[in-house]
Parts: structure tokens; C-alpha cells; sequence
């Protein structure tokens, strides 16, 4: 058979990828891109960074490592791809295995014929109906043609509204405080990334960030958006309260493109976006579907998911550029691996949270642990506060998630494989990770949190969460809290209740008379490890009644004296 004939709807990740495969594998193919946009490849998760002045140059977002511009004459010099910028697929003739092309400038309809076909149309993001969305200075960060348009604004703005708490809008909180901005955030959950972090984990974090001076008004929904005489936004009113703002950012989520697909009548999956194959093919074997567009399989839940991210879009471009070349190669599926930066402060997941896992049926087992990401005595030692969800049963790891000013990103990574392969918490624990004191400590905190899990399966460690915790006291249970941190680190911050009774970890032996038997007792420290060696201690004892909270106080997300 001769080189196919391969035609891709679509540009920015997804449908060049796929281009750039297909081309090495098919050096005479004919390949073609049709986009209706001006812009065929460029950095859409580098433009927060854009916009915080990080990025310097608008030009960067649009060129390679080795700084060539991606445009129609790259693609042709060097990829051998015809770019048709400007003109709109509008219509798949399947029977005749053609795409109707129109030029938005001229009107001008072509048909250009295919062997092989990809859709790589992307998503949309969601507009809701909101009085005011047109008012000068609400804008959206989607495209190139956004972040610009911000830019030219952001150095006249000194308050504004991010409607929507998930990755998109707290990137662009993040980007409006490095400009100095007051940004508060709305957003209708209650909890801020509701997509990434499970709500204890999400808890922490937000205060964190309003420590830093970004304020979050959640559970609350925007109503309209108001303006000034001159057409300008002025302020958003939700049901509770009216914000002030010069500038709104609309981050509210993405729908999938999938309107060309339907008219041809491919099937469309129970997420609402495009059905595929672990081939990345569509019900029509001829026609493949990538990127923001196409569901997935989630490879712990085992059900589809709608998750659209860069890293799919690109590892998909390569798995239908070898298909739509004859080869035969599949994408398993995804994980939900992501990770993000606000301000200092690091936020990432792989896997299931913990009610998801709940949901499905899995006896969990989840714990929360605050380590440092290296040595304590290396000057740029970082916090992480890392959550660890495992199936009792099985032992499997189904999900963890980090978050804090320390290297989150590098434990996401290790424990997403871990999932990947099957792994239990036990097969983690014994993974021969790399030491030296700028990059972990001797006992990594991934093995530490699996050793937290283990202990806890095993009935080591009997243990509250700080919600657990919060809930005793606000209902005025009878029990005891043991804070064994020093004099010193109690006196500043501390839980205030009558509950409380400090000892120090090293006095706790000759002050066993003073902590009551016949109560409950929870051990409280400021990181979780020596809670948990106070507990061993009046364990043995004869002390019956222990837990310690999970993550210490670096965990508590609530007010403290």
C-alpha cells in the first residue's frame, strides 16, 4: 500500500503531534492541517506565565526549544506539512472520504480528500449566562489571542474577580498577584480546586494562599456582572455579597468540540465527548479522534473520563500518528496525573481521591503526612503535606495527591507509576528512589507515607483527621489532646480549648500520671511523627484509648492562637 493520504482538523498540541509523527514514519505521505485559527502550535499552558511576566516575550508562547517561529513555513520546511490556516472544517463527507474546508476570509469551499483522518478540534471553554459577560475587562484564558488581550490590560488593574477555583483559574490568580493585584477568587463548591484535591487537602492550601493574600469567597454563586457608565466592569454580585473588580477572568471549565464529529455521525461517549478506542479511533476505523476532544479510560476506576490536558493531548498526537500510518499501537489510558504552581505553594494528584474511591467501592484507606521534601538541615528544604488512598484489601495505591512550598511534583510522579504498574503500598515502600540531602531525605516522604498506610492497615497507628478532630471539639466530646511539642513551639500556636494539655514528647514517660486513663487521648504534634511516637509510648503503657491527627498542625486548616 502506498503512503496514506492524512488529513488532521485541528492545531495547537493534539493534531500537530499527530502530524509530526505520522511524517516520520511516512516520509512521502501527504498531510495536511486544517485550523481555523491564525495560531497552529503554540504554549497554552504557558500563558499564566505570560501574563505574570515570567514569559517575557509574546513570541515565546509560539516558538520551538531552538526559538523558530511554528507557522505555516516551519511546518512545510521542516515537517513537510500543509498548514491551512484561516479556513474551517466543516463537514466529514465519510462516503466519499473527504473534509469540507471553507476560508472564514473568503468564503471559498474546497473538499480535500483523505486516506486517514483526525480530529483534533479541542474544547471550548463554557461560557455561563450571565448578565454583564460582555462588558469590557471580562475576559477568558484560552488562546493566544486572550492572554494577549489581558496583558495589554493587567498593569491598569488593581482589584479583580477570578470566577472559577480549578487549574485554569487559580493560574490566573496566581499570575494577578505577581502583578501586585488584589484577586479574589469565586467559586460555587466549596473548596478551591475541587478537580484536583480532595476537600481536607483543598482546605489547607486555600488558607495558605489567603496567608498570602488571596481571598476566596466559595460555595457562593456569581449572579451578574455589573458596569460603569462607560461599558466597563465594575463589580460582580453574588448571592452573597457584591466584589469590586476593573478586570474578571472567566475560568468555569471546557467542553468538547465535538460538533463536526457528531454531524458525521460518529458516536459520541457517556462523558459527551468523542468515543475512542484504545487505538484512539473513532467508531469509523478511518477516522481517529485526539486531545481535548476524546474521552478516556481511567486506569484504576476503570470507567470513561472526560480530562483534557496537555500531556494526553501530545502522548495521543503520537499514538494516532503511528495508527493513521498503518502501525498499531495503543493508549492505555490516564491517571489524572497533573500538577500546578500558586504562588509558592505546589498542588498535585494522581489516581483517585478518597470519595471517589469511596464511591466505587473500595474498603480505603487514606492518611495524611507533613514531611519536609530533603533534609532538614539543607538551607532550601520545603514542606510537603502528602495524602496516600489505598485499597485495604488489595493493598493497591489508587490515588495520592500533594501540596505545599516543597517538591511535590517529583512524589506525584513516583507514586503515579507506582500506580501504573499495580503496585501495592508495600511494593512502594521498597522502591529504591535516588537520596542525597538538596533532593530528599535518607527515608523519602513517599516511603514514609507508605509506611504511614501500612502502620495504619496494620493497627499501628490509630489515627483522626484534622476534620475528625474539629468536629470533636466544636461538639464538646469529653477527650483529651496531648500536644507533645516543646514549651516553646506551643506557647505561639496552639489549639485553644480546656481539652488541651501540653507535654513534651521527651517528659512524657515521667508525666504519665497526669494524662487521664479513662478518656480518649489524641496525640497532636506539629508534623504527625512525634504524635506517633507519644502514641507507641502510652500504648505500651497500658493507655487504650489512642489516636494522633494525621499531618500535625501543618495539616489543621482552621484558626489557631
Amino acid at each position: 500500500m502506498s503512503e496514506p493520504r492524512i488529513v488532521i482538523i485541528g492545531g495547537v498540541a493534539a493534531g500537530p503531534k499527530t502530524a509530526a509523527r505520522a511524517r516520520r514514519l511516512a516520509p512521502n505521505a501527504d498531510i495536511t492541517i486544517i485550523e481555523k485559527d491564525r495560531y497552529i502550535s503554540y504554549a497554552g499552558c504557558g500563558m499564566p506565565f505570560y501574563l505574570a511576566g515570567s514569559v517575557r516575550g509574546f513570541e515565546h508562547l509560539f516558538t520551538t526549544s531552538y526559538g523558530v517561529a511554528r507557522d505555516e513555513t516551519y511546518f512545510m520546511r521542516e515537517k513537510g506539512v500543509k498548514v491551512l490556516t484561516g479556513n474551517e472544517a466543516v463537514e466529514i463527507d465519510r462516503a466519499g472520504k473527504e473534509v469540507v474546508s471553507k476560508n472564514i476570509s473568503t468564503g471559498e469551499v474546497s473538499r480535500i480528500p483523505y486516506d486517514r483522518l483526525v480530529i483534533a478540534t479541542g474544547s471550548t471553554p463554557f461560557t455561563p449566562p450571565l448578565k454583564g459577560i460582555d462588558l469590557k475587562g471580562v475576559f477568558r484564558l484560552n488562546n493566544p489571542a486572550d492572554a494577549k488581550m489581558i496583558k495589554e490590560r493587567i498593569d491598569d488593574v488593581s482589584e479583580a474577580v477570578v470566577i472559577g477555583a480549578g487549574l485554569i483559574g487559580m493560574e490566573a490568580a496566581d499570575a494577578l498577584r505577581e502583578k501586585n493585584i488584589f484577586v479574589t477568587v469565586v467559586e460555587l463548591k466549596d473548596q478551591i480546586l475541587p478537580g484536583l484535591l480532595d476537600r481536607d487537602m483543598a482546605a489547607v492550601m486555600g488558607l495558605r494562599l489567603e496567608e498570602q493574600g488571596i481571598e476566596f469567597r466559595l460555595g457562593q454563586k456569581v449572579m451578574k456582572i455589573e458596569g460603569d457608565g462607560e461599558g466597563k466592569v465594575s463589580a460582580v454580585v453574588t448571592g452573597e455579597e457584591t466584589l469590586d473588580a476593573q478586570m474578571v477572568i472567566l475560568a468555569v471549565g471546557v467542553k468538547p468540540n465535538i460538533d463536526i464529529a457528531q454531524k458525521a455521525g460518529l458516536k459520541i461517549g457517556q462523558t459527551g465527548a468523542i468515543e475512542v478506542n484504545q487505538q484512539l479511533q473513532t467508531s469509523d476505523p478511518d477516522i481517529f479522534a485526539v486531545g481535548d476532544c476524546v474521552e478516556n479510560l481511567h486506569l484504576v476506576s476503570g470507567r470513561k473520563v472526560y480530562i483534557p490536558m496537555a500531556t494526553y493531548a501530545n502522548r495521543h498526537g503520537r499514538v494516532a500518528g503511528d495508527n493513521a500510518t498503518g502501525r498499531k499501537s495503543i493508549f492505555k489510558g490516564v491517571l489524572g496525573t497533573s500538577v500546578m504552581k500558586v504562588l509558592n505553594w505546589t498542588a498535585g494528584k494522581t489516581g483517585l481521591g478518597e470519595q471517589q474511591a469511596r464511591e466505587l467501592g473500595f474498603k480505603v484507606v487514606a492518611v495524611v503526612n507533613s514531611a519536609l521534601d530533603r533534609t532538614h538541615y539543607h538551607p532550601s528544604h520545603g514542606l510537603v503535606i502528602m495524602k496516600m488512598i489505598v485499597d485495604q484489601e488489595t493493598r493497591k495505591i489508587l490515588g495520592a495527591q500533594g501540596i505545599g512550598p516543597g517538591e511535590v511534583s517529583k512524589r506525584i510522579d513516583v507514586v503515579a507509576t507506582a500506580i501504573h504498574f499495580g503496585a501495592t503500598v508495600d511494593d512502594l515502600a521498597d522502591v529504591d528512589l535516588g537520596y542525597a540531602p538538596p533532593f530528599s531525605s535518607p527515608i523519602d516522604l513517599a516511603h514514609h507515607t507508605a509506611n504511614i498506610v501500612r502502620n495504619k492497615i496494620e493497627g499501628l497507628a490509630p489515627s483522626l483527621t484534622a476534620e475528625e478532630m474539629k468536629a470533636k471539639l466544636d461538639s464538646g466530646e469529653d477527650f483529651v489532646i496531648v500536644d507533645v511539642r516543646t514549651p516553646q513551639q506551643f506557647a505561639p500556636k496552639h489549639i485553644e480549648d480546656d481539652r488541651v494539655m501540653q507535654v513534651t514528647l521527651g517528659d512524657i514517660r515521667e508525666r504519665l500520671d497526669e494524662i487521664p486513663k479513662d478518656k480518649e487521648i489524641v496525640l497532636l504534634c506539629a508534623m504527625g511523627v512525634r504524635s506517633y511516637e507519644a502514641l507507641r509510648i502510652l500504648h505500651g503503657a497500658g493507655f487504650k484509648d489512642l489516636k494522633y491527627m494525621e499531618g500535625g498542625l501543618q495539616a489543621w486548616p482552621y484558626d489557631l492562637d
